[in-house]
């Protein structure tokens, strides 16, 4: 079990020192025993109360993390679980209010079991108002990032915590839909836990409690700055500005071990960066597909990198997560493509492989944010071409980009092996050649 911090413990650990300011509290002259007229509802109230030294279970207002202002949302566990009655959505829904008219990012601080029993449907119905809430600060373009403590559950992990932008999760935190006390009684504890949910694509990261504060400050700080300037495409890394002779001298430096891969991209034209992980519908794809945040030049650029490897359905869902989410925040995307092509095993097509790489090709198609792309390897067909920006791809030396692998196009039309290469020159795949088809804007190093 993770270690569990009052709602002002949480608050003291994350804010910079003596900025906090908590909102003004709604009014509201609650009944004898609430809603329902729960015998001892009062009471429970009362005892909550003076054990936790709160009125409710959130304590919500402003404060600076990292330098950026933010309203925040911190649940107390110690009263009544932290659960949500009409009291809770009354705050919620002023804290949210009050961060769409100042244009703050809302932090919500998670620690839950759900709605509030004695207040019946009445407390269950609080969650609509909270996703409501949700929703008109995401098409004000504001983020919403939460921090899931111990333990998040219920409806506040699937509005408030799951419904955020971005996920931040303490180690060991019980994090799920079901609490403790409703699921199976053999279910396995450990699906249940903050590191089940970033395994399963509905977290972004595990954070160290020592590590929080610097964590959540940069994300803040990389999510509020807007630009509508293009991002530039890299400087390219592979030493040589000589552009391939041959098709299949293209392919071959493509497909070269040495050659640099997203990783060294990124670590070259980022002075920070932090990742997004997952595709919220139970998937990640680690290996082939990186995403996330950077600072480049002073600026905030979204990223969705391919690695090399065949790209599998939850890595193109999580690249049209990061393009939607940085359209909605204004910030402008740089995509690398490399990849030998979209993953075609049985497993890619029962994950959705066709339905995920339509939804990237809609997500680029319809952003308004300005993207920019470079291939830095292979570019294999519309598993590639889903990242790429039209009208603004650029290519370095070391790429290829085509409509098929050669040897797959030689195989298609019944030519023997020895002809691949010939099949290469004719498929115009060279960066030179996609400048002249008019596919690509240019080569960078040039």
């Amino acid at each position: 079990m993770a270690e569990r911090f009052s709602a002002r413990e949480a608050v003291t650990a994350l804010a910079d020192d003596a900025t906090f300011a908590e909102l003004p509290v709604p009014a509201r002259r609650p009944k004898p025993d609430g809603p329902l007229g729960w015998p001892g509802y009062d009471a429970s109230r009362a005892r909550a109360a003076e054990r936790t030294g709160e009125q409710e279970s959130v304590v919500c207002g402003t404060a600076r993390i990292g330098g950026t202002r933010a309203v925040l949302i911190a649940f107390e566990f110690g009263f009544l679980g932290g659960s949500l009655g009409e009291g809770t959505g009354d705050r919620l829904e002023a804290a949210y209010t009050y961060a769409r008219e100042r244009r703050f990012p809302v932090v919500p601080l998670v620690a839950t079991g759900g709605s509030r029993m004695q207040e019946g449907m009445l407390a269950l119905t609080q969650l609509q108002r909270v996703a409501r809430q949700s929703a008109l600060t995401r098409e004000a373009g504001l983020a919403q990032v939460a921090v899931v403590r111990d333990p998040t559950t219920g409806g506040g992990w699937a509005t408030l915590g799951a419904g955020a932008d971005v996920v931040l999760a303490l180690p060991g935190a019980q994090v799920g839909f079901a609490g403790s006390r409703v699921r199976p009684a053999d279910a396995d504890p450990a699906a249940y836990t903050a590191e089940a949910q970033l395994a399963a694509g509905a977290a972004d990261s595990v954070v160290r409690p020592e590590e929080l504060r610097e964590t959540l400050g940069r994300w803040l700080r990389l999510l509020t700055c807007p630009s509508t300037t293009p991002a530039p495409p890299p400087e390219p890394l592979g030493g040589s500005a000589v552009l391939p002779a041959t098709g299949w001298d293209a392919v071959r430096r493509a497909r070269s071990p040495q050659r640099p891969r997203a990783t060294a991209y990124l670590d070259a034209y980022f002075t920070d960066r932090a990742a997004i992980s997952g595709d919220r519908c139970g998937g990640t794809d680690p290996d082939g597909m990186l995403c996330g945040f950077g600072t480049h030049e002073g600026r905030t650029v979204a990223y969705a990198a391919q690695t090399g490897t065949a790209t599998r359905p939850a890595g193109y869902r999580t690249a049209a997560r990061l393009i939607r989410l940085a359209d909605r925040l204004g910030v402008p995307v740089l995509t690398l493509v490399d990849t030998p092509g979209a993953a075609n095993d049985a497993e890619a097509e029962r994950q959705g492989a066709g339905a995920a790489i339509a939804d990237l090709f809609a997500a680029v198609a319809g952003a308004r944010t300005p993207v920019t792309t470079l291939v830095i390897g292979e570019g294999g067909s519309g598993g590639a071409l889903a990242l790429a920006a039209p009208g603004n791809t650029w290519a370095t030396p070391d790429s290829y980009f085509s409509v098929i692998a050669p040897e797959l196009a030689a195989a298609i039309l019944k030519r023997p092996p020895r002809e691949v290469e010939a099949t290469a020159d004719q498929l115009r795949i060279r960066p030179q050649d996609l400048v002249e088809l008019g596919v690509i804007r240019g080569t960078v190093g040039g």
